[in-house]
């Protein structure tokens, strides 16, 4: 249910002048989605919508900024330093890091805002990304290869 209903407000925003909790309230309901003021306040925060001026002055919400190539580019750098494979264990990924750079690791994936990662946990060497389901994770192992090889 969060999640459609979180796809549902990605949607909404990137299709809409939204500019108040209220007025997504409202297009969830027509969208047979109900959901209080609290519940999208936590979705807002949870997408990292942010808001900006539209042309004609009102506020609008937005999906934030996608990075840069540079900055993707930085990312990658620091993945390839420090990871030494990338395992599938069902839903959840397993990197094998150079001994304390597990944390680095995760900061860099998680700055990647990768919609399929449900979160990471990072030890020393070892850091444990939980996907959203088989094929999210099978998925993720792909492109990170790419990366490492």
């Amino acid at each position: 249910m969060k999640n459609e209903r979180q796809e549902k407000i990605s949607q909404i925003v990137a299709n809409s002048v939204i500019s108040t909790q209220s007025e997504l309230v409202e297009e969830l309901r027509r969208a047979g989605i109900n959901a209080t003021q609290a519940t999208v306040s936590r979705d807002i925060r949870e997408l990292g919508l942010v808001r900006e001026q539209t042309p004609s002055g009102r506020t609008r919400y937005v999906p934030p900024r996608v990075r840069t190539v540079d900055e993707q580019a930085r990312l990658r750098n620091i993945f390839r330093e420090c990871v030494i494979s990338v395992e599938r264990a069902q839903n959840l990924v397993v990197i094998k890091t150079l001994p304390g750079l597990a944390p680095a690791a995760c900061s860099a994936i998680d700055k990647m805002n990768i919609r399929v990662l449900v979160g990471t946990i990072a030890g020393d060497d070892t850091a444990f990304l939980a996907m959203r389901d088989d094929d999210a994770a099978e998925e993720i192992c792909r492109r990170m290869s790419k990366i490492l090889n």
